[in-house]
């Protein structure tokens, strides 16, 4: 693959443009990058083994560390996930769009390959809109940070193409990204959630959301 194309979003026009040459990237199979309200991820069609293994070997990943998916709305989590108890969905309403990924039970009938994810699919909902923008005509991406394996993550369209320009077809460049700190990632799949990684969101944060209803997450990082 040639160098990417680094596609500006500083007009409507632009973005417009940037939008819909990610969306054909996605379609034919190919890597893409696009900002998000963390960092900048490389992101490929969910649905397309090929695509998602091309993601992994780009940022020098096994399997055993499947991506996550990103969505463009909190309903799509009902078309990915399955037995989402209600706490979950108290934190998806409290925190979506934004730095929160859910690690849920996936839906069994779902035909795709993202990995050894042993029966889950960690799903987001990025609180940015160029992201939401290319998502609505994608639909879900496996999307992880844009940076090789044991690299920082890229915060700006520099650093991925730096990174990763070989790899994808298109860099949507929407500037630096405001952020910087990775989503704080919940296990959903048991009746109390557990926090795998601790990020933009505190774990008291979450359980001021879930205190009315009596529940409560626990810190992996403290067990």
């Amino acid at each position: 693959m040639t160098s990417a194309q680094r596609l500006p979003t500083g007009t409507d026009e632009e973005r417009e443009e940037a939008v819909a040459q990610a969306t054909s990237a996605v379609q034919r199979g190919d890597l893409v990058v696009i900002p998000t309200d963390t960092v900048y991820g490389i992101g490929a069609d969910a649905f397309d083994p090929d695509a998602v293994k091309a993601l992994l070997a780009a940022k020098g990943r096994g399997r055993n560390m499947p991506p996550p998916v990103l969505v463009s709305a909190a309903t799509t989590i009902d078309a990915l996930a399955t037995d989402l108890p209600g706490y979950a969905r108290a934190l998806i309403d409290a925190f979506w769009p934004g730095p929160l990924t859910l690690v849920c039970r996936q839906q069994p009938s779902l035909q795709w390959d993202l990995g050894d994810t042993r029966g889950t699919v960690a799903v987001r909902m990025p609180d940015h809109e160029v992201a939401l923008a290319v998502l609505e005509r994608t639909g879900p991406l496996a999307v992880s940070s844009a940076n090789k394996s044991g690299s920082p993550a890229a915060l700006d369209a520099t650093e991925a193409l730096d990174q990763l320009g070989d790899d994808v077809a298109v860099i949507v460049d929407a500037g630096p990204v405001s952020a910087g700190e990775a989503s704080t990632i919940v296990d959903v799949t048991t009746d109390r959630g557990r926090v795998l990684r601790s990020g933009a969101l505190s774990v008291d944060r979450l359980n001021d959301v879930l205190a009315p209803l009596g529940a409560t997450v626990i810190d992996d990082d403290e067990g």
